[in-house]
C-alpha cells in the first residue's frame, strides 16, 4: 500500500533575538511613551517620521565599524543594483532628511521621533535584534546652549514618566576633551590610520562602569581576558599613555570647577582640549541657571559614548536604582539613553558641515525600569465589558447593548463565538472583563439586563463557603431596565475606577 504523503507545515517559531509584545504592555508602553512626547512638545519639538528603510551608503557612517558600512545590518539589493537596508538608529535617516530639505527647513530644525530600529548582530540575555528608540534633536547650530537644553530635556522626560529624582543622573562630557589628552598621551586624535585605535580606546573607556580601573588599563594596553575565558584584544597603548587616559576617566569626583580645573591640567597644550573644557564649563553654567543641579545632571569624564561621529558633548542617562530581579539578585539598569553632537553627520551628504545635537532614549530598557518600580499599569490592565450571547436568535439586539455601550465611550465587545454561557465567562475573565451583560428570556420578558461585577464577584467569592450561599447571595450581580443600561454600566467602572 501507498503510503500517504505527509504534509509539511512550517514550524511556528519567532526568529532570533526578536519578541512578541502583548497588549497589557503595549497599552503601558503607549503611556510611557506619550509621557515622554509631552515633554519634548513641551520643549517646542516638532514630531518627524521617516522610513524603516534606507539605502545602504546613508547609514554607513552612522555604524560602529566604519570600514564595513554594511555590518550590523539588515540589507537587500533592489533590482537596479542599488543596497537599502532597515534603519540602523534613527539619526542616520534624520541626516539624510535635513539633507534632503535644507533649504526648507527652518533652522535650527528640532524634531523628535519614535519607532523601531534594527540591529543585525548576535542576539543575547535582553539584546534584541528590533528595539524601539525615542530621539530628540536640534540641527543647524553649534551653540552649547543647545546641547544644554537636551540634557534638560532628558532629566525632564525620565522625571515624567516616573523615574523619581535621586534614581537618575544625566552624565555629561566632551569628546574634545578626551581628544586633549589623547594628544598629551601622544595619540593624534584625527589621523585616518589612528581610528581602530581610537575606537578601542572608546570602548575601552565605557567598559569603566562595568571592569573598573583594572579593566580598562587591560584594555587599554594588551588586551584582556574574560571569566570565561574569552580574550579581547586591548589597544596596545604603552604604560605611560595608558597614565593620563585613566586620570581622565577618573576625574569626575568634586563640584563642577574641581573638576575642570583637573580637565584643563590633564588636556595641557592641546587647543581642542580646552576648547571642550570650556564647553562643559558653559554647559554647566547654564544648567545651573535653569536649575539643574548636580543631582539631576553633571559633568563626567567617565563618558565617551562608542561611536566615533561624536564631535563635542556626549550624554548619558544612567539609573541609578538597585530592583531586585526575578531571581532575587539585585539588577541595575545603568544606561537607558544617550547622545551628543555629531557635526559631520549631515557634512557627509551636502559637503558642508552642518552642526547637529541629540539624545536617544532605549525605549524598551527604560519600560523594564519602570515596571521594576512598579509604575506601570500593565499587569492591571482592565478589558473591554463583555456583551454575552444567551441566545443566537436575538444576536441582533445583543449588538444594540454594545453599540450604545460604546456611543457612551464604554469599551466594550458583544461575544463572537459559538460557546455556551460557561465558556463566555471564562472568556471574560481571560480577557479582564471589569463586567459582563446578560439578557436570558426571562430579562428579555421583563425588559431588563443583568449587569455581573467580574471585579467585586471575585473579591466576594472568597468570603463564601458554600454553593448554597453562593446561589443565595448572588453576589455583584444588579438588574436593570434596558434602558438603563448605559448608566448602570458606568457607575460600575466607576466604582472600580476610583
Amino acid at each position: 500500500m501507498a503510503k500517504k504523503n505527509k504534509t509539511v507545515r512550517p514550524k511556528a517559531r519567532l526568529p532570533r533575538g526578536l519578541r512578541d509584545v502583548g497588549a497589557h504592555e503595549i497599552r503601558a508602553m503607549s503611556d510611557m511613551l506619550d509621557a515622554i512626547r509631552n515633554v519634548y512638545d513641551i520643549y517646542g519639538f516638532e514630531p518627524l517620521d521617516t522610513p524603516a528603510f534606507e539605502y545602504s551608503d546613508a547609514l554607513g557612517k552612522a555604524l560602529p565599524d566604519q570600514d564595513r558600512p554594511n555590518a550590523g545590518v539588515f540589507s537587500f539589493e533592489e533590482e537596479d543594483g542599488q543596497w537599502v537596508s532597515l534603519r540602523y538608529d534613527l539619526t542616520a535617516p534624520l541626516a539624510r532628511y535635513v539633507s534632503e530639505n535644507y533649504d526648507g527647513l527652518a533652522k535650527p530644525f528640532r524634531r523628535y521621533q519614535t519607532g523601531p530600529v534594527w540591529r543585525n548582530e548576535k542576539p543575547g540575555p535582553g539584546r534584541y535584534r528590533q528595539f524601539t528608540q525615542f530621539d530628540a534633536d536640534t540641527v543647524g547650530t553649534d551653540n552649547v546652549a543647545a546641547d544644554a537644553e537636551i540634557c534638560m530635556l532628558a532629566a525632564d522626560a525620565i522625571e515624567r514618566i516616573g523615574i523619581p529624582r535621586g534614581d537618575y543622573v544625566i552624565k555629561i562630557n566632551n569628546r574634545k576633551v578626551l581628544d586633549g589628552v589623547l594628544q598629551t598621551a601622544g595619540i593624534d586624535p584625527v589621523a585616518p590610520e589612528n581610528a581602530e585605535q581610537r575606537m578601542t580606546v572608546l570602548r575601552a573607556i565605557d567598559k569603566l562602569d562595568r571592569l573598573g580601573r583594572e579593566g580598562v588599563a587591560l584594555l587599554l594596553g594588551a588586551g584582556r581576558k574574560d571569566e570565561s575565558g574569552d580574550y579581547t584584544k586591548g589597544a596596545e597603548l604603552a604604560p605611560e599613555q595608558i597614565a593620563p587616559l585613566l586620570d581622565f576617566v577618573s576625574a569626575s569626583d568634586g563640584d563642577l570647577d574641581t573638576i575642570l580645573t583637573r580637565l584643563r591640567s590633564l588636556v595641557g597644550d592641546s587647543e581642542r582640549g580646552q576648547e571642550g573644557v570650556e564647553e562643559l564649563r558653559q554647559i554647566g553654567a547654564l544648567l545651573a541657571a535653569a536649575g539643574f543641579e548636580d543631582d539631576r545632571v553633571r559633568i563626567d569624564p567617565a563618558v565617551v559614548r562608542g561611536l566615533d561621529y561624536y564631535t563635542g558633548p556626549v550624554f548619558e542617562a544612567e539609573l541609578t536604582f538597585e530592583a531586585t530581579g526575578d531571581d532575587g539578585r539585585a539588577v541595575r539598569f545603568g544606561s537607558v539613553g544617550g547622545g551628543g553632537r555629531y557635526d559631520g553627520l549631515v557634512a557627509r551628504f551636502k559637503g558642508v558641515v552642518v552642526p547637529a545635537t541629540g539624545f536617544s532614549i532605549g525605549v524598551s530598557r527604560l519600560y523594564a525600569a519602570l515596571e521594576a518600580l512598579g509604575k506601570t499599569n500593565s499587569a492591571t490592565a482592565t478589558g473591554p465589558v463583555v456583551v454575552l450571547v444567551m441566545d443566537p436568535e436575538h444576536t441582533a439586539d445583543y449588538q444594540a447593548m454594545t453599540r450604545d455601550l460604546r456611543t457612551a465611550g464604554i469599551r466594550s465587545e458583544m461575544y463572537v463565538g459559538t460557546s455556551g454561557m460557561k465558556a463566555q465567562m471564562k472568556y471574560a475573565d481571560k480577557r479582564h472583563a471589569p463586567c459582563v451583560i446578560i439578557q436570558g428570556d426571562d430579562e428579555r420578558a421583563a425588559g431588563e439586563v443583568t449587569i455581573k461585577d467580574l471585579v467585586e464577584g471575585s473579591l466576594l467569592s472568597t468570603k463564601i463557603e458554600d454553593n448554597k450561599e453562593w446561589r443565595e447571595s448572588r453576589p455583584a450581580q444588579i438588574s436593570v431596565k434596558r434602558d438603563e443600561l448605559v448608566e448602570a454600566v458606568k457607575s460600575v467602572l466607576a466604582r472600580h475606577n476610583g
